[in-house]
Formats: C-alpha cells, structure tokens, sequence
C-alpha cells in the first residue's frame, strides 16, 4: 500500500461585511498583501461533496486492493 498521505493544516478566515476592516488589517499584518479567494455557500456545498466523493473513492479502491492481495497470496507456500 502507498504510504499515507500527509496533508497540511489550511486556515479559513471568513470575511463578512461586519468584520471587513479587521480582516484586511489583520491579513496584510501577517502577509504583506491581500488576495481573496471567493466562493458561494452552494459552491462550497459541492466541494465538500466532492471531498466526500474522493474519501469515499480511496475507501473502495483499498479493499480492492487488500482482496487481491489476500487472493493471491493466499495460497503461497509459507517458507520456514
């Protein structure tokens, strides 16, 4: 089996109209410079469907996996 893998922390920050000013401040505080990423609540939705859809994915790809493995090894002399 492949080693696992190994994901790294990511950090959602929500802006809103109400708290605007203390984000952009707190932003280009730590980073230097403002870039946003926008996406709808529906658009987020399916991402995390489809995040779903991949865990789901490697879940069935392992068993596949470990029933061929046990298929085919299973009968294989043993050796002392």
């Amino acid at each position: 089996m492949p080693r696992e893998i190994d994901l790294k922390e990511l950090q959602w920050i929500a802006v809103t109209p109400d708290n605007w000013d203390a984000q952009l401040a707190r932003i280009e505080e730590q980073e230097g410079e403002l870039v946003f990423l926008a996406m709808t609540i529906p658009d987020y939705e399916v991402m995390a469907y489809n995040m779903q859809e991949i865990k789901r994915y490697i879940s069935e790809l392992k068993d596949v996996v470990v029933y061929y493995r046990k298929v085919t090894t299973e009968n294989l002399p043993i050796k002392p």
